[in-house]
């Protein structure tokens, strides 16, 4: 066996449902789960005709490169999207579609980390999607956590790393909006990331499957290839984003995605790909570019969010300090408690689930940045999310 797979945490759901499996719940209300972030808005109709009419596809072996049209559409959304000029993206060799982000985030360590150099260090933000932890683990790279706190607006701290650290970096995890804080990272950052990335030749893998879901139609979420193009970096080098439709388009079971940035990385993924086995089914294809092509469900979408953040902050506000996030769909609030006791006894007491902060984080120079914290997911549907926060208002006031 592989000794790596000794070292993986228990993923955050389990230790959740292992919380929560003996709790006697008093309360007769029905449950309420806003743990776990999958959306819960209805799939367009659309999107589900495309994949219908399509289904005489699954005859047909994919190829792993995917369609051109997939690839094409895929290049003109992103221009569309983030200002990318059209000349710097080519379908064949700076677009691989994949299925879904958590499989290309987990398998692009194990295309990029090299075990034979001195032991490889994989940066990720701290608290993180756990994949990328234990796609570090299984490469055989060791993690370096960086602390993601209040003080810093929730945005990593480059300038705490060790220069010893940047030495061995040959991957740097980027969370943008974040999950769970939905802080967006700024145009001095990414300055700051990429000058680092050329002078130590690391790759920037930057996770964007929350872009989609922002707060200010003014101030849309920046993606690395458009930060990367304004500063002259046109061949994207050194840079990958992940991008999905599941949060985007409410597809979380069609396992859609794609990664996007330099030419020679990209043919390195697809070769690892090839071997890996992984190939996006023509139904599924055909409806992701059914899905990428339309823009109007998106701002539907992120219009029922804009409403459950209102209603969700009113409700809280008396008892948290919460506000909507500049991206993503969850709160991130700090609490008068251990996390862990308070997913418990609200849980208990009100049937609602809410994912306690340390589940997502470590413990890091004696500080672990999800503790007193909860990741709470507007995923329901708003009359839901409006019931969940007035359950846990009442809790919050008989109990503390």
């Amino acid at each position: 066996m592989n000794p790596e797979l000794e070292n993986l945490h228990t993923y955050p759901f389990e230790k959740l449902k292992k919380l929560l499996n003996n709790v006697d719940i008093k309360s007769k209300k029905s449950a309420i789960s806003l743990a776990i972030g999958e959306p819960k808005h209805p799939t367009p109709k659309f999107i589900k005709d495309a994949l219908k009419s399509s289904l005489d596809d699954i005859s047909i072996y994919p190829t792993t490169r995917g369609s051109k049209q997939l690839r094409i559409t895929i290049v003109n959304w992103l221009c569309w999207r983030f200002n990318l000029p059209i000349k710097t993206l080519n379908e064949e060799k700076n677009i691989l579609p994949v299925n879904g982000t958590r499989e290309a985030l987990f398998a692009i360590a194990q295309t990029i980390v090299n075990k034979k150099s001195i032991k490889p260090i994989v940066i990720l933000p701290n608290p993180f999607y756990q994949i990328y932890e234990g796609a570090t683990l299984l490469a055989g790279a060791e993690p370096y956590y960086l602390n993601c706190v209040e003080e810093n607006n929730f945005i990593p701290d480059l300038s705490s790393i060790p220069n010893e650290i940047w030495r061995r970096c040959q991957l740097f995890y980027l969370c943008s909006p974040g999950n769970p804080s939905g802080a967006v990272i700024d145009f001095d950052f990414i300055k700051k990331l990429m000058g680092l990335s050329e002078k130590y030749n690391f790759i920037i893998a930057s996770d964007e499957c929350y872009s989609e879901i922002y707060k200010d139609e003014e101030q849309l979420p920046i993606s690395l290839l458009e930060y990367a193009n304004k500063l002259g970096n046109t061949e994207y080098k050194r840079c990958l984003i992940f991008h999905s439709l599941s949060k985007r388009s409410n597809v979380p079971g069609l396992r859609s995605g794609f990664v996007a940035g330099e030419s020679k990385l990209i043919e390195n993924f697809y070769r690892y790909r090839t071997y890996h086995g992984c190939a996006m089914p023509l139904h599924v294809q055909k409806a992701s570019i059914a899905a990428w092509n339309d823009e109007n469900h998106v701002k539907e979408n992120r219009e029922l969010y804009k409403i459950k953040f209102s209603k969700v902050c009113h409700e809280l506000n008396s008892v948290l300090t919460v506000t909507q996030p500049s991206g993503s769909f969850y709160l991130w609030p700090k609490l008068p408690c251990s996390d862990i006791d308070f997913a418990r006894e609200l849980y208990k007491s009100e049937n609602v689930e809410v994912l306690p902060g340390s589940y997502l984080s470590r413990d890091v120079y004696n500080i672990n940045p999800g503790y007193k914290r909860v990741r709470i997911a507007l995923v329901a549907e708003v009359n839901e999310c409006i019931e969940a926060a007035r359950r846990i208002k009442e809790f919050i006031e008989k109990k503390y």
